[in-house]
Order: C-alpha cells, then structure tokens, then sequence
C-alpha cells in the first residue's frame, strides 16, 4: 500500500478473513424479485452475510454491497482507499453491458477523485448557488399547473407519465436554460441511458445536444446554470462541461422522480396520511422524510472501487470491484444510532463524504418534489390509486427504488388558470 493511505479496514488480530465471494453465492439486485421487496432481502442479508453482501448488479457482474451504517460512513470518509473513479473497472466490463452508461467514467464531480473532483465539484456547487428557491418555486407551480390541466378532465392517469417525469424534465431545463427544441430530444436519450433501454446512439446524442446547448450559452449566456458553468473561472473545457451538464441532469431527473413518485404512493396508500377529524392530514415534508428514510430514491448507490484489496469487517474486498452504499439497509440497520427516521446529518439518501449531494442540489430536489405533491393534491384533493396497493409495481435494477407507473383515479375537474 506504499503511496496510498490505508483504506477503511477494520481487521482485527487473530480474526479470520473471508473472501467477499466465499459462499458462491451472489444476490441479483437487478431481479424482478429483489425490486418487489428489497426490505425482506436486506434483513436476510444483513442476517446471512453481516455488514457487507456479495452482489451482482447485472448477470456475472458482481460487486459489494454494504448494509451497514458505521461502516458505510467509514468507507464515505476515506476516498483515497475507496475513490469513485471506475475506469479500472470499466476496462474489464462486458462490452454492451447496459449499466455502464451509468457508471463509466466521466470529467465531473460524480466520477472523479482527487484534485479533478475538487474542481469540477467547485464549478457545480457555485453553478447552483445562483438558483433562486423562490423564483424555482414558482416555475415549479406553473408547470405542474400546466401539466395537471393536460389530464384533469378526465378523471384518471398514469401520474408517472402524464405528471411526474415531464414535470421533473421541464425543470431541469429551465434549471440549466435548455430550450425545447433540444431539452425534449435529450429526455428521450437520456430516459433511455438511466433506464439501462440505451441504444447504441444514445450517448452520441446526448454528447452532440449538450454540446448544442454550450454553444449557445457561450453565445447568448442567461441567467442559468449552464452559462454559470460556461464563465467560471475553472475555465472547464467543452467536453467538461457536457459532463457536467450530464451529471446534473442525471442526479436531478432520477432521485427526485423516484422521490415524489415514492411519496405520492405512500401518501395514497398509508392511512396515517389521510386527513384527520380536524380536515388536516400530516404535510408533505412529513412523507419526504419518510421515504428518503425507508426507501429513498438511490437506494443503493454511492459506487467506490478500491483501487487495491482491502479487508473491510474481515470481508476481503478484491481491487477495482464495485463496492455499493445501500442506503436504504443502512437505513433500517438495527444498531443505527438516533430514531426511527435518521437525523438530517446522518441521512444516506443524499451519500456521504466528499461526494455527498450539494447542499443547493439537496434544496433543489426537496422544493421540487415538495412542490409536485402539494400541486397536485391542492388541485386533485380526492386522488385514490387504481392498482392494488400491495402490489405496486417496481421498475428492476441495482442502483434505484423506482415505481414503473402510478395509476389513480379522481373526480374530473376543471382547468385552472396559470396566472
């Protein structure tokens, strides 16, 4: 290990090590079965394997997933022996394999490490530091109002696809200033890249759109995050900032669909969430919490990759293999410390360490999905699902906790004016 701090092991003297892989058996996080109930999984992980569960992300491609709160922290708080960079890993990946679109390597803060992750993330947080949450709020309001006058009359939807993503998509883009005629081609690319469906010219697309896209804003700048990024004084090159433009993209179009497609389901279906004798029904940050509490968007996530082995909770971790923070098992982890719900600081939904969501990102993704719950029920107060609530259906994959659609029923009603 000469040259490298020593990663976040926890051997101890006399203890025996075993190998991440030692039963031979691998759970599949991208099954139908684990997506239909992950909680019953991670408690018999947690049982059958301890704090850390060998995994595989897609067939034959396995990884470590850690279910444990301390020793997820520890691994966040040491990103020299666990770095984010997977391009050792990306080398030996299956050619076409359809989830390395979401974990190759790319120029910005969320696949970096070292000095280059300290200047693309630098560039990111005072790009997002000119958001306005007031101004937001009310772009917000206007577009879900839009939206929900497209289906309101007819007194059913599938919120997911009516509601949900465009709402999260047409923020986005006035977030980063991209106009329509490229923002609707890109949500069609990049819907393919984060649902695993990418063809094999997506990432051309999306690369030639953002590139579009810069070159406008180096022409005409506005008052967006993309002209932000464009005059910065770290001078990011144009292949830099269409990846960090794709990273933006990515973590504000998938956690926060995932997050109000998750609280609206728990508060259609959860009686605690119904209005009490008073007419008042607990608020909408209520639910937020829950959700991100028991089973927040990226549930597992946060990918480092050793670069040398190292034992961890004497569990041989083998170099440049994956190694996942299940946030959602850290989560419900026996021996966490605090309450039920985790302390705002202590909360894996938006990771940890040096790659933990922005502090303007996290109030972004909440004022938006606060925003389109509130929206929706003010405007369609009598909203009911139209599926058995037992058997909501979960969109399979390793890394997210994700409703494949959210059918309801309401009293159709009237437009309203958009002021």
């Amino acid at each position: 290990m000469s040259g490298q701090s020593r990663p976040a092991s926890t051997r101890r003297r006399g203890s025996t090590i075993t190998p991440a892989d030692s039963t031979g058996s691998r759970i599949p996080l991208y099954s139908r079965e684990f997506a239909t109930d992950p909680h019953g999984f991670y408690r018999w992980m947690r049982r059958r394997f301890g704090t850390l569960v060998p995994v595989d992300l897609a067939p034959g491609i396995p990884a470590t997933l850690v279910v444990d709160d301390r020793t997820a922290r520890r691994i966040l708080d040491d990103p020299t022996g666990f770095p984010s960079d997977p391009r050792a890993w990306q080398q030996k990946a299956p050619a076409g394999l359809p989830i390395v679109p979401m974990m190759q390597w790319r120029p910005n803060p969320l696949r970096s490490h070292g000095p280059d992750h300290d200047r693309y993330r630098a560039a990111t947080v005072d790009a997002l530091a000119g958001v306005d949450p007031n101004s937001l709020r009310g772009t917000i309001s206007r577009i879900a109002m839009d939206l929900i006058n497209r289906f309101c009359s007819e007194g059913a939807a599938d919120l997911l696809d009516r509601y949900v993503v465009p709402l999260v998509f047409r923020t986005m883009d006035d977030i980063l200033g991209c106009p329509p005629e490229l923002g609707d081609p890109l949500r069609v690319a990049l819907t393919e890249m984060i649902d695993g469906a990418a063809a094999d010219d997506s990432e051309a697309r999306i690369q030639r759109l953002l590139t579009e896209l810069i070159a406008g804003k180096r022409a005409e700048p506005g008052d967006d995050v993309t002209s932000r990024l464009v005059r910065h004084p770290a001078s990011l090159s144009d292949e830099e900032l269409v990846h960090q433009l794709l990273g933006l993209y990515w973590t504000g179009i998938e956690p926060p669909r995932n997050l109000i497609a998750g609280t609206l389901l728990l508060i259609l279906t959860d009686p605690r969430f119904a209005s009490d004798q008073t007419g008042f029904a607990p608020p909408t940050r209520a639910a937020l919490d829950e959700v991100l509490a028991s089973d927040p968007p990226l549930a597992n996530h946060s990918i480092t990759y050793p670069p040398l082995p190292v034992v961890v909770d004497d569990v041989a971790l083998p170099a440049d293999q994956p190694v996942l923070i299940g946030a959602a098992a850290c989560h419900g982890d026996p021996d966490h410390p605090g309450t039920a719900l985790p302390r705002a600081d202590r909360d894996l939904a938006w990771g940890g360490g040096a790659h933990a969501c922005p502090a303007r990102a996290r109030t972004i993704s909440r004022l938006l999905a606060e925003e389109a719950v509130d929206q929706l029920l003010d405007a369609l107060p009598d909203l009911s699902p139209a599926f058995d609530p037992d058997r909501a259906i979960w969109r399979p994959g390793p890394f997210h906790r994700a409703l494949l659609a959210l059918p309801v029923r309401f009293p159709p009603a009237p437009g309203m004016p958009l002021g």
